[in-house]
């Protein structure tokens, strides 16, 4: 019931926001996840997109007019996140969408409306390597960024850490989507080279009642641990199919389980031998701003709640490349994003009294570089990030950052491979 306000709270406050609009503001389209099972990232995801453009807004905007936002419930849908993301596009005529936060929402709406349409997507969460074979086909229009790495660097990783924590032996159910498909596989061929052995493979469709087949499926051959690739509402059912059914209480986790949400639903006595990977980050002084303020501004949500550091940083960087170029027009926000995050700019952080500094560099015509939440963001050709992996592991009840592995050794280990 508290999600379900939350989420009737967030559209109903956006909503208003257009009929409000001088003749000058721009309305950045937002499709996010704030129901169904990915609903935890979307609500986090959608207040500090609202945090930056607040942010923004308090520095002077874009020529002293505001950014606004129309938000819209992919409901972890991709046909209903297709459905509002055409409807913000070609009706509502915004030159960006920010989301999905999943790759199974996030990959209709770039193949099916913002890529055809030449507007431009910022995805804050969006994992899946699809993505950077789309752009790499030339599918994608150049208009797709995202502020996350992609899981063949993340699927590498966690098999890495498996392996250092003396995690061998590996049954894995993963969620049946692009995401989860591909986690599994980037994991598997990592997990296997590196010398671990892979007892089963066991995809499951969301939003199931009971997981009880697929957990008895997944402990054939004795596996030592689970790798569960899920979210934390149908995780937390499966997890808890699997302790009941008999299966070790040890768990590597994806980077969407880092959450309260799964800990309480699963029990946090059965989490002390879980541990997990996430797209990792290098702190700035947006990082001690953005922790500093956005549990307040959110209502109560955590500031390291999944998407949420990232979310602000795609409304953040999305800001400023309209500054950047004048206008709602799409292309040329598309051209200005990698100058809004270029090498050799002057340092911009989160803020309102950083955006304003920013304002006044662009206005002088100088070049400005944003670094995040999650540290400095730089883009390459696909619209991809490289960045560090955190470590973590869930003990009593919280999640405790144990260690960084670089972006440097997961590429080593990818080379290895290739051998």
């Amino acid at each position: 019931m508290k999600k379900l306000l939350l989420a009737t709270a967030l559209l109903a406050g956006v909503s208003a926001l257009p009929a409000m609009a001088a003749d000058c503001d721009i309305t950045v389209g937002v499709v996010m996840e704030l129901t169904g099972p990915a609903g935890a990232y979307g609500q986090a995801g959608a207040k500090s997109v609202e945090m930056a453009f607040r942010d923004f807004n308090e520095a002077g905007g874009v020529g002293g007019c505001k950014l606004l936002t129309d938000t819209r419930d992919s409901q972890s849908q991709g046909n209903v996140a297709v459905d509002q993301a055409t409807q913000l596009v070609n009706i509502k005529k915004v030159p960006v969408v920010i989301g999905g936060i999943i790759s199974s929402v996030s990959i209709p709406i770039l193949t099916s409306v913002t890529a055809p349409a030449g507007v431009v997507q910022v995805s804050p969460a969006s994992s899946s390597p699809t993505l950077t074979q789309l752009a790499r086909d030339g599918k994608t229009n150049g208009v797709f960024f995202r502020t996350i790495t992609s899981d063949a660097l993340q699927g590498t990783a966690a098999a890495k850490y498996a392996i250092d924590q003396g995690l061998k032996k590996l049954a894995i159910i993963h969620v049946n989507n692009d995401f989860g498909v591909n986690m599994m596989k980037e994991f598997s061929a990592a997990f296997t080279k590196l010398g671990g052995t892979i007892t089963s493979t066991t995809p499951y469709n969301e939003k199931q009642a009971s997981y009880s087949s697929e957990a008895s499926a997944a402990m054939a051959g004795e596996p030592e641990a689970l790798y569960l690739v899920s979210y934390p509402v149908d995780g937390a059912t499966i997890a808890r199919a699997w302790i009941s059914g008999g299966g070790a209480a040890k768990f590597l986790l994806n980077d969407g389980m880092n959450s309260s949400e799964f800990i309480d639903a699963v029990g946090a006595q059965y989490l002390n031998d879980a541990f997990g990977t996430s797209s990792g980050t290098a702190k700035t002084a947006s990082t001690d701003y953005f922790y500093g303020g956005y549990e307040a501004f959110s209502g109560g949500i955590k500031p390291d709640a999944p998407a949420a550091d990232r979310s602000y940083d795609a409304g953040a960087i999305v800001a400023l490349a309209i500054a950047k170029a004048g206008k709602g027009d799409a292309a040329a926000i598309k051209a200005a994003i990698p100058e809004v995050t270029a090498a050799g700019g002057e340092p911009i952080h989160a803020g309102k009294d950083e955006f304003g500094k920013a304002l006044g560099l662009i206005k002088e015509g100088k070049p400005i570089k944003y670094e995040g939440v999650i540290g400095p963001v730089t883009f390459d050709q696909y619209g991809d990030i490289t960045g560090p992996f955190r470590l973590w592991r869930i003990k009593d009840g919280q999640v405790t950052t144990v260690g960084e592995m670089s972006a440097e050794e997961v590429d080593k280990i990818k080379g290895e491979m290739a051998k």
